[in-house]
C-alpha cells in the first residue's frame, strides 16, 4: 500500500495522461458534489421549515364551525351556527382525552379599515380573544410584559397584547408600550405585553404579527359576541390518538348542536399530528430522492473510471506480462490497479466533497446576514448543512466506489498470461 515505486507509477501514469484523467475523475467529483449540496439543501429546507413551528404542540387540532349541508331535526340545510361557552365545560366533562382546550374568537367583523388608533398613528390590525391555555399549544415569548392570565378573563379587563408589526407601527423603536392605550374598533385597550411567536410559519386567521389579542370574555363583552366561540385548539393527553380524540371532539359537538352525525363539513378542523407525519415523511422521501440521484451519479463516475482503468490494463499489457513472468504474484498486479482506482476516486470525491462544503457555507453565511437584516421575515430556508456523519460515509461510498470501478480491469489484469503479454505490441 505504502510502496514508493507503485505511488510512482501511479502519479507517473496521471501526468502522461492528465486530460485522460480530469474527465474520468470529473464524473465522480460531480457525483459526490451533487450528494453534497442536495443533502445540505434538503437539510436547509428541513431546518427552515421545522424552525417555524418547532415548539407548536404535535399532539394538538384545531375544530371550527361550517355551515351544515345536510337537514336534521327540523333544522334546514345550509344554517349557521357557532359553537358556545358550554360547550368548553362540556368537552371537559364528556371527553377525558382532552388535556387543554382553548377557546378562541377572531374579530372578522371588527376589524375592517383603520381599526387601531394611538394618537395621530393607526393601522388595520386583526383582533382576537384569547384564553392564558392557547399560549400552551402556541407558545409566544414576551419582547414587553406579559401575556393575558386568568385575573384578565375573570374580571373581563382592557387590556391587549400587541403583535411585533403592531408595535412597529404603533409606537417608537425602543419605547415602551406597557401601560399605554390603543383605541382598537372604538374600545380602549392598555397594553401589557408585546408577543413574538415561536411559530412563525402557522397562523389561524392572520398573521400573528399583526395581531391585537385581548382577553377571550372581554372580546365578548365588548363587542357584542355573546357567549359565541369561533374555533376550539386543543391537545390529547399523552398516549392519546390526536385524530381519535378529535372525532370525539367533533361528535360530542355535532350532538350538542343537532347536527347530523354525517355531515362531515359541518365542522372544519385540522390535526397537527398528521399534519407533522405528513411532513415528516415528505422531507424522507426528498432525503431518499437526493441519496438516489447522487449515487446514481456516483455509479456512472465510477462506470467511467473502470472503463479508464481497463484502457490503462490494456495499455501496461506488456508491463504486467514482465511482472508477472519476473515472479511477481497475482495480488500485486491486483493491488496496483485497485490503488489507482481507489486514489482518482478518493481525491477527485475529496475536491467534491470540499467545495460542495464550501458553497454550503457562503449559503449558510449569506442566509444568516439576510435574517439579521430582516429578522421579521419567516424563513423556510436556513442552515444548509451536512454532518460529520454525512461526509463519513460520503468517504465510505468513495472508498467503495474506487475499489468497484477497479476491481473489473484488476481481474482483467490478472488473467494476462505472461508469454502473451509479451508478445503484446
Amino acid at each position: 500500500m505504502f510502496d514508493r515505486d507503485r505511488w510512482q507509477e501511479i502519479f507517473n501514469a496521471i501526468k502522461q495522461n492528465k486530460l485522460r484523467s480530469v474527465l474520468t475523475a470529473f464524473g465522480v467529483f460531480w457525483g459526490i458534489f451533487m450528494l453534497v449540496t442536495m443533502t445540505g439543501a434538503g437539510n436547509g429546507l428541513v431546518n427552515g421549515v421545522t424552525s417555524g413551528f418547532k415548539d407548536f404542540a404535535p399532539n394538538s387540532a384545531f375544530v371550527w364551525t361550517n355551515r351544515t349541508t345536510k337537514p336534521y331535526k327540523g333544522f334546514r340545510q345550509g344554517r349557521y351556527w357557532s359553537f358556545r361557552n358550554e360547550d368548553i365545560e362540556g368537552i371537559r366533562r364528556e371527553i377525558p382525552e382532552v388535556e387543554v382546550i382553548a377557546p378562541k374568537l377572531q374579530g372578522w367583523r371588527i376589524s375592517s379599515g383603520e381599526n387601531v388608533i394611538r394618537g395621530l398613528r393607526s393601522g388595520s390590525f386583526r383582533v382576537f380573544g384569547e384564553v392564558p391555555e392557547y399560549n400552551l399549544i402556541d407558545p409566544n415569548e414576551m419582547i414587553y410584559g406579559r401575556f393575558i392570565n386568568q385575573m384578565d378573563i375573570l374580571h373581563n379587563r382592557k387590556v391587549c397584547v400587541i403583535g411585533e408589526r403592531v408595535y412597529e407601527v404603533m409606537f417608537d423603536p425602543g419605547e415602551d408600550p406597557v401601560g399605554e392605550y390603543l383605541k382598537v374598533s372604538g374600545v380602549w385597550f392598555q397594553v401589557i405585553g408585546v408577543s413574538r411567536s415561536k411559530n412563525p410559519n402557522i397562523n389561524f386567521g392572520a398573521d400573528k404579527r399583526e395581531s391585537v389579542f385581548v382577553p377571550f370574555t372581554t372580546m365578548q363583552q365588548a363587542y357584542n359576541y355573546g357567549n359565541e366561540v369561533h374555533f376550539f385548539g386543543f391537545t390529547a393527553r399523552k398516549g392519546e390518538s390526536v385524530a381519535s380524540t378529535a372525532e370525539k371532539v367533533s361528535a360530542y359537538l355535532k350532538g350538542r348542536h343537532s347536527i347530523a352525525p354525517d355531515d362531515l363539513d359541518a365542522i372544519g378542523h385540522v390535526n397537527i399530528e398528521e399534519q407533522v407525519k405528513t411532513m415528516s415523511y415528505l422531507f424522507i422521501g426528498i432525503n431518499v430522492l437526493i441519496w438516489i440521484v447522487g449515487i446514481g451519479t456516483l455509479i456512472a463516475g465510477a462506470v467511467g473510471i473502470s472503463n479508464i482503468m481497463l484502457v490503462i490494463v490494456r495499455e501496461r499489457t506488456k508491463e504486467i506480462g514482465i511482472q508477472r513472468a519476473i515472479g511477481a504474484k497475482p495480488w500485486t498486479i491486483v493491488s496496483q490497479i485497485l490503488t489507482e482506482s481507489v486514489f482518482l476516486t478518493t481525491l477527485a470525491g475529496f475536491i467534491g466533497l470540499a467545495l460542495g462544503t464550501l458553497i454550503l457555507s457562503g449559503v449558510d453565511v449569506l442566509i444568516e446576514r439576510s435574517i439579521a437584516a430582516n429578522p421579521d421575515e419567516n424563513v423556510f430556508f436556513m442552515n444548509p448543512e451536512v454532518g460529520a456523519g454525512m461526509a463519513i460515509s460520503a468517504l465510505i461510498i468513495l472508498v467503495i466506489t474506487g475499489l468497484i470501478a477497479g476491481l473489473i480491469p484488476a481481474q482483467k489484469a490478472v488473467r494476462i498470461k505472461p508469454i502473451e503479454a509479451l508478445r503484446h505490441e
